[in-house]
């Protein structure tokens, strides 16, 4: 692959932000306790008051699929990622009373607005959120989020999981599958809102 291309995809799918202090993190639902460990550590730097665990579990499989990593730590009866999030949370110091949860979006497109509307519930007004995340997942994540809240600053924490970094996604099938994955998600799930924020419908 040339390299002017892979450094431009690189660059896009792998956001990151300078972190300042921000109302709540956000955190997309998976299987790894990368993501929410490195939440909790967020939080315990004073970067936001409020976590968000977000997710039931994928659409694709209909259920959770376990613990990818650490089961001997989290080794819960999970039924949902927010669950499962959750308990990491709390396993490493984040207060129940900090812990807001969203466990019903079943995809990606659906953890941004499933926490709108448990944000609204709670009459939570969110300016600056950071989105804390899967690495490969980070610019598509931050668009989720930011077409939720299309007031707020979104700033994006990405997690390293699954052996797959901006360093070196290109050089294994793997890490080409899933980042090539979120280059064509970052365009087709979004046309419709994006063609509407654009004034061209």
């Amino acid at each position: 692959m040339n390299c002017d291309l892979i450094a431009a995809i690189t660059d896009f799918i792998f956001a990151r932000d300078e972190l300042v202090r921000s109302d709540i993190i956000f955190m997309p639902g998976d299987s790894n306790p990368a993501v929410p460990e490195a939440a909790a550590d967020l939080y315990a730097r004073g970067l936001a008051p409020l976590v968000m665990p977000c997710g039931r579990f994928s659409v694709k499989h209909g259920r959770f699929l376990g613990v990818r990593e650490r089961a001997d730590i989290y080794d819960g009866d999970y039924f949902t990622e927010c669950d499962f999030y959750s308990d990491v949370l709390r396993k490493r110091g984040v207060p129940d009373a900090a812990i807001l949860r969203e466990d019903g979006s079943g995809m990606t497109k659906e953890n941004g607005t499933f926490a709108r509307r448990v944000a609204d519930g709670l009459g939570l007004t969110v300016s600056r959120a950071i989105v804390c995340c899967k690495s490969f997942h980070a610019r598509r994540s931050q668009m989720v989020y930011a077409l939720a809240f299309p007031d707020a600053e979104i700033l994006v924490h990405p997690v390293d999981v699954y052996g797959v970094t901006r360093d070196n996604w290109h050089t294994t099938a793997y890490g080409v599958e899933r980042v090539m994955g979120e280059l064509a998600r970052c365009g087709n799930q979004f046309t419709p809102e994006l063609t509407g924020l654009l004034g061209l419908l």
